[in-house]
């Protein structure tokens, strides 16, 4: 099974939200522990903390782009310049499949209201939507 079917496949599951899946996909490629990753990421689901802002699946993926830079030294300038290149590379990529980066728009409801949470609920966006954009994202990031 590939990062992205097992990605899919636990968004479906509803065991994790996108930005933890996403990070979690990666884990042991980047050393990380899985628990430190799932704690890490908790506060993104939902557009950055349920404000339908950011979507998980993408800020998941730029906290792996940040991951796999090898450490340089004291130069941080560096590091920041190369981090946001593979960050537009990324967004480029993920804008060109879905049109937006952020998550009211991809889910077309805005979660940080109860109607909208609501919708969100009723029309299973979180095992329709979330996990197509969970796999893309992985994909992309296994591309890069």
């Amino acid at each position: 099974m590939t990062k992205a079917d097992s990605a899919h496949a636990k968004m479906v599951a509803k065991k994790t939200n996108c930005a933890q899946t996403v990070l979690t996909a990666f884990c042991r490629d980047l050393g990380l522990d899985q628990r430190t990753a799932l704690k890490l990421t908790l506060g993104f689901g939902g557009g950055i903390g349920g404000m339908g802002k950011t979507c998980g699946a993408v800020t998941g993926s730029f906290m792996v782009l940040g991951l796999r830079l090898p450490l340089n030294g004291n130069n941080a300038k560096e590091m920041r310049t190369a981090v946001h290149r593979s960050i537009d590379e990324f967004k480029e990529k993920f804008i060109a499949l879905h049109g937006s980066l952020d998550c009211k728009d991809l889910l077309g409801c805005d979660l940080s209201t109860v109607e909208g949470s609501l919708t969100a609920e009723e029309k299973d966006l979180f095992t329709t939507v979330c996990p197509g954009l969970v796999c893309d994202a992985v994909k992309i990031l296994e591309r890069m």
